[in-house]
This record gives structure tokens, sequence and C-alpha cells, in this order.
């Protein structure tokens, strides 16, 4: 089964070795790394082509952002199953993909998905929020709950019946995906209580309290857009939801 990791990056020169290092470091052989790159002017390209031994397939152009270029990642990809992995993110350990290839042996599931934790941007043995998921029942969407996209792995059969990310929204899109795929759509999941990635903080929807609440007014029109009905104060609620997830991340002791 050949697992595509799609990585997005945007002058990412000084993260994404370790990105690239972690995935060449899985065990698991069969794996397609696809880097799709926004024109980045830092030097990116010469990581790439010094640390990525494992790449499969380069593309630097302009792009509308983030969400662009997973979409122009999802087109390129040719494995059963992808996933994405930031170039601010690693995976945990080197068995990861191991794992999604025995969980997504079953037919049955169309996607699998665990536990992540953000770490501090520089001290990335400091842990700062510990993202707990759980078993999908109806109504969590409604609370603000979606799985960690970068744990998130769908087969290449459901993107093609359901599209990809919706460029309306700049910072929710993969909240919106996984509104339409598991809570519209149903697609059978499968939660693995584990945690398969280590994010780095300061990412796009979290560097800034406005991105946050521009995040979450997002995830509020995603809701409404597909259907839900949600109250005003799902934005608040989305917000607080998360706290215990910093309370729990002192637990989580790093090499």
């Amino acid at each position: 089964m050949k697992i595509s990791i799609i990585t997005v990056c945007y002058n990412s020169a000084d993260t994404l070795s370790d990105t690239l290092d972690s995935v060449a470091s899985q065990n698991y052989s069969d794996i397609e790394h696809i880097i799709v790159d926004g024109g980045s002017n830092d030097g990116t390209e010469g990581v790439v082509n010094e640390k990525g031994w494992r790449v499969a397939v380069w593309r630097s152009e302009s792009d509308q952002g983030v969400y662009d270029g997973m979409n122009k990642g999802l087109l390129l990809a040719s494995g059963e199953v992808i996933g994405f992995l930031n170039a601010d993110d690693v995976y945990m350990h080197s068995d990861v993909l191991t794992k999604v290839a025995a969980t997504m042996t079953d037919s049955a599931i169309d996607a699998c998905y665990a536990n992540l934790i953000y770490v501090d941007r520089k001290q990335t043995s400091r842990v700062i929020r510990h993202w707990t998921s759980q078993n999908y029942e109806p109504g969590l969407f409604e609370k603000g709950w979606m799985p960690a996209h970068p744990t998130f792995f769908v087969r290449k059969s459901v993107y093609e019946r359901l599209g990809g990310f919706n460029l309306r929204y700049r910072l929710q899109s993969d909240f919106d995906l996984a509104l339409r795929f598991i809570g519209i759509h149903d697609i059978r999941t499968r939660y693995i209580p584990e945690v398969w990635v280590r994010m780095r903080m300061g990412g796009m929807s979290n560097n800034s309290i406005r991105n946050v609440i521009r995040g979450n007014i997002e995830a509020y029109l995603s809701c409404r857009a597909n259907g839900l009905k949600v109250p005003p104060w799902f934005i608040l609620g989305k917000v607080f939801s998360r706290l215990p997830q910093f309370v729990k991340a002192h637990r989580v002791k790093l090499d």
C-alpha cells in the first residue's frame, strides 16, 4: 500500500529539514513524499536538494495559500492513502506510517487519525498543548471538534469522490474538509489513541489572537454552510474546549 505524504511549504528553510528527516526515517518503505512549495526565496529548494533523498515530487510555484498548495498535492498524489505533514511538523516515531498502513489494510476503514502535541517553536522538547482526540460520534463538530489534521490519513478514493479543500476558508479549510467527510458524508474512521505528530507552535492558524478568532469564525461559517445548527457562541465554545489540552500538556515528557 503506497502512502502519499504531502508537505506544503513557503520560506520554510529553517524547519523543513526536520520534516524531511522525519519522513525519511520512517521504517515503512512504500512512501511517496510530495513537496509543494509556494515559490520560496529563502533557500528552501536547497534544503530539499540536500536532505530530500526520499522526496518523490517537488513542485515550486506561486499559489493562493496553503490550502491551494494542498489541493495541488492531492492532484499529484498516487498513493492509495494520503496524509499531510506540514513543514513545521515531525512524526513522533519511526513506526507512524507502519501503523497507518496496518490500520488502513482494513477495507472497511476510509480514514484514521490519532493525537498530536504542540511544542515550543525553538525548544521542541517543551510541550505546550496535548491534542487528544476521540472516536467520532454525531454532534462533535457542533462543539468545535475535529481530528488533528496532520494525523488524518484518508483514502485517495475519498478525495476523488468528495473533493479537496474549499479555498473560501483561509484558516480552517481542514476543519471544513473533516466536517464534510466525517460529519456530512459519514466516512468510516478509526481513532488510534496515541501521539503521531509533534507540531511546532506558531503555525498559520495559531500565530496570533487575531488568527485564532478568524479561524473560529471560519469554523462557525463552515458549520452553517454545511447545514449544521450552531449558535453564535460556538466560536467561544471552540476556544474553551481547547483549554484542557494545555493543562494536560505538562504530563507529556519528551527526550
